[in-house]
């Protein structure tokens, strides 16, 4: 009888998950869609391949400064000289010649999109209390699909 009831309650037995642990499960498959997008290797070997180039970075940390201090100068009511905008132009042009650079900045803007899709899609999510039609997801944007997850050569959303 003793055998029969511990049998009854492994049987009976449902493994009962907390919120956080369901919430970790479905963003952890979330995750594994993530990696498992066929671009997901090329696009960390394109970061992978910036980060291991040392001039890369340090155009880039200068270009971004550069950029920023010439636009202060302009809200501020000056005005950049020639000088000035050779010097960034001419960084810029170093910047963009370096392959490894621009693969970076476009995985850079694909990877952004791929995040800003999720986050509307969890906003949307919020703001609804359910989860939204794509009809809904549609709503106020553009019709070319640009949320980082389409094909490369395609141009329709493969999400």
């Amino acid at each position: 009888m003793l055998a029969s009831r511990d049998q009854n309650m492994e049987i009976t037995e449902i493994e009962i998950k907390t919120p956080k642990e369901v919430f970790e499960e479905k963003i952890r498959e979330l995750c594994h869609a993530i990696t498992d997008h066929k671009e997901f290797k090329e696009m960390c070997s394109n970061i992978d391949g910036f980060m291991s180039d040392e001039k890369a970075k340090f155009e880039f940390q200068m270009l971004n400064e550069m950029g920023a201090l010439l636009q202060q100068k302009q809200e501020m009511g000056g005005e950049v000289t020639e000088e000035e905008a050779g010097r960034f132009e001419s960084l810029r042009d170093s910047f963009t010649a370096n392959e490894a650079a621009m693969k970076f900045v476009a995985t850079q803007e694909k990877v952004q999109k791929m995040q800003e899709h999720i986050l509307r899609h969890v906003q949307k999510t919020f703001e609804l209390g359910r989860v939204p039609s794509s009809e809904e997801m549609e709503e106020g944007t553009c019709c070319d699909c640009t949320c980082g997850f389409e094909e490369s050569e395609g141009g329709s959303c493969a999400l």
